[in-house]
């Protein structure tokens, strides 16, 4: 009776596991229509169509870290301009290779300068229209930066994700494009030590060293940054 009940265990979970990855549809090419194109060509053209297509109603971008795997939910519906943005940005590569700048524990992870310091140039100013308020700063929320209070349309491609409740920035305008969905455990455990010191906040103005110096700079003046090594982009289903 065990030896028959085994099998019809394990077809019954490989059901289970082939029907829940039926609903995420990996993007496995991130340059479409224009495959020619090399993803370090298209990251010093911000212009480029590619960067403005519509992200899925919810998406899924998982980064692989020094630490880790760690998972975001994204809802277009929450704040579509910024969605489309921040599904562009994951879809074709550019928070690859970059670094989790700041990193203060029990509060906030931020990072999306890149690492090579003529593509920071290419998007410095290469702002967004704000998408209307959703500014619920709960533990695992994530939303773009900007400038601070008073600074409209100033989002671009830094992002931050709330490690606790931090209910008391509810007064600024953030727009919350999603959730962690899994990995929480490897966002509190990215390198804290250097906290604001390691470039900081958009709004604190102390970020030039780290857009003109890249990677090199970083690695070399704060080596014990944990690093996003790759994301990739998954379309949920439901």
């Amino acid at each position: 009776m065990a030896r028959q009940t085994v099998p019809r265990i394990f077809a019954l979970v490989l059901v289970i596991a082939v029907v829940a990855w039926s609903k995420l549809v990996a993007i496995a090419s991130p340059l479409s229509p224009q495959q020619t194109l090399s993803r370090e060509k298209l990251w010093l053209d911000p212009a480029n169509p590619e960067w403005v297509k519509p992200a899925p109603a919810v998406s899924r971008l998982r980064f692989e870290t020094t630490k880790g795997v760690f998972v975001l939910e994204l809802n277009r519906e929450w704040g579509p301009i910024g969605a489309d943005r921040l599904y562009n940005l994951a879809r074709l590569g550019y928070y690859d290779d970059t670094r989790f700048h700041r990193v203060n524990r029990n509060y906030i992870v931020q990072w999306g300068l890149h690492g090579t310091p003529a593509v920071n140039t290419a998007w410095k100013d290469k702002y967004l229209q704000d998408d209307p308020p959703r500014s619920n700063n709960v533990r695992g929320t994530f939303a773009f930066s900007y400038k601070g209070p008073g600074q409209a349309n100033t989002r671009n491609t830094q992002l931050y994700i709330n490690l606790a409740d931090n209910s008391r920035n509810n007064v600024e305008p953030f727009t919350m494009l999603g959730t962690v969905v899994e990995g929480m455990a490897v966002l509190d455990s990215l390198y804290s030590g250097y906290g604001e010191n390691s470039g900081s906040g958009v709004r604190q103005g102390r970020q030039g060293p780290l857009e003109t110096g890249g990677n090199a700079f970083m690695d070399k003046e704060y080596p014990l940054l944990d690093k996003c090594i790759r994301v990739t982009v998954a379309e949920v289903r439901r």
